[in-house]
């Protein structure tokens, strides 16, 4: 990864942790570790040698810019790593340095020590998920009556509810969230087919090592067979890591709108601006932009990269890494700065109010036209509801005195409609019906999470 400042937007502390050099090398080393003691146990290798790699497997005694440095000969840190690590149990275990990454290849530490990465992080990112999910179904709920203009092309049309908006924030977030814990159920597992598939330096043990290896790390095991050539889970999980996104934009990019001094009808926290005193500037909701437009990039070059050759690619496995980090890093900012968003959301609803009633019921028109289209025909009624809003604007008047003063009009809207024709509330229509629906949609069994596969 780059540095911390270039990465101060695109991560949080939680993942850049996990993400960090240390932690990384960390998760290679146990992976070799666990490899030595499974074999240890099963008599592949001498049965103290398990004990002495496991020993000599620490990553603070390992020089990670050296590793860096020697990577870009081999086009992979697996190499120069258990170079190290064998010079280390040399010095205590001559033996045991001799059946250091017995019968593994490079692909096989590096995909299963990504495995307790993407493991870790989605645990992380699940953490804030589940609190952004509790914020917005709270948020749902105390605005289940607080009515607003819809906005469809940015545009006012009917009323709706902020109740039943933030509920479709929610049922988004944990759509996609669900498949970002389904794809790490699929994707978190073992690899060990050593240097062709086929684990054959481990003759007829193949097997036993590779299960065995996944209890030692508690992973999934590897499949009915390596997976070195094939990647559609890992691109399965970083797609779904950018729908998130996406759908985590989407609430962004509304707020951000909403927040307008224009609209102002809703303001999170915000931060202050370098050269505007007066300004709350959306940078929640700025970070969350930016996963997004991020993600998608990220997402395309994993799905180019299932195209691999035979049972090793060249180049395929390299690009990896970067955009796995990467993608979950800017997944994890979305969601972490999208809970604080919510968490400190100030909500106007007589802003709200006013906003809708400035359009002097102007978005009540297509109410106007469904009464009276059975009666005048549609092509009729429209014609006259075009005309009545030209008066309004021209005239500064509501659409309801307008209709009141046009005969063809008020011969077929009933003095109900006509009394009510401004009150939103009259034509909210299915509105906290579909809210509840949405909330329910969020508790239905087949949205919960799906259980880890290894688990």
């Amino acid at each position: 990864m780059t540095s911390s400042i270039i990465n101060a937007l695109a991560t949080t502390e939680a993942l850049s942790g996990i993400f960090s050099d240390g932690s990384v090398v960390q998760a290679l080393l146990d992976v070799e570790a666990a490899l030595a003691r499974a074999q240890s146990a099963l008599g592949v290798i001498p049965p103290g040698a398990g004990a002495a790699i496991t020993r000599a497997a620490v990553a603070d005694a390992i020089d990670v810019h050296a590793i860096a440095r020697d990577a870009r000969s081999s086009a992979t840190i697996v190499v120069p790593l258990v170079a190290a690590l064998t010079a280390r149990v040399e010095v205590v275990d001559p033996e045991a340095a001799g059946v250091v990454h017995w019968g593994a290849t490079s692909q096989d530490i590096a995909d299963t020590a990504m495995s307790l990465l993407i493991d870790r992080a989605c645990a992380a990112m699940a953490r804030d998920a589940a609190a952004l999910a509790a914020s917005l179904r709270d948020l749902s709920d105390r605005h289940a009556d607080t009515v607003m203009v819809g906005r469809t092309l940015l545009q006012p049309a009917p009323p709706i509810t902020f109740g039943l908006k933030a509920a479709g924030w929610l049922a988004g977030v944990r759509r996609s969230w669900s498949r970002v814990e389904q794809a790490r159920g699929e994707a978190v597992r073992v690899q060990l087919g050593g240097a062709s598939g086929t684990l054959a330096a481990l003759g007829d043990r193949g097997p036993d090592v590779a299960a065995a290896l996944a209890r030692e790390l508690g992973l999934a095991p590897g499949d009915d067979a390596p997976w070195h050539t094939s990647r559609d889970r890992l691109a399965a999980l970083i797609a779904a890591c950018a729908i998130v996104a996406g759908m985590l934009g989407k609430i962004a990019r509304d707020v951000s709108l909403l927040m307008q001094f224009e609209v102002g009808e809703a303001r999170e926290v915000g931060g202050g601006s370098s050269a505007m005193p007066h300004k709350q500037n959306p940078s929640g909701c700025a970070r969350t932009l930016a996963a997004a437009a991020r993600l998608p990039g990220l997402a395309a070059t994993m799905l180019a990269g299932l195209v691999q050759e035979h049972e090793r690619a060249v180049g395929a496995l390299q690009a990896e890494w970067p955009v796995i980090a990467e993608a979950l890093q800017a997944t994890g900012a979305a969601l972490e700065a999208m809970r604080d968003v919510i968490d400190g959301l100030a909500v106007d609803p007589a802003r709200m109010r006013a906003n809708l009633d400035a359009t002097r019921g102007a978005i009540f028109a297509e109410r106007v036209v469904m009464i009276a289209a059975p009666v005048l025909g549609r092509s009729v009624a429209h014609q006259l509801l075009k005309e009545a809003l030209a008066r309004a604007q021209a005239s500064g008047q509501s659409l309801a005195d307008i209709v009141r003063a046009i005969p063809e009009l008020s011969r077929v809207v009933d003095a109900e409609a006509l009394r009510t024709l401004d009150d939103p509330r009259a034509y909210l229509g299915a509105a906290e019906t579909l809210r509840r629906r949405l909330l329910a949609s969020v508790d239905e069994p087949d949205a919960a999470d799906p259980p880890i596969a290894r688990r």
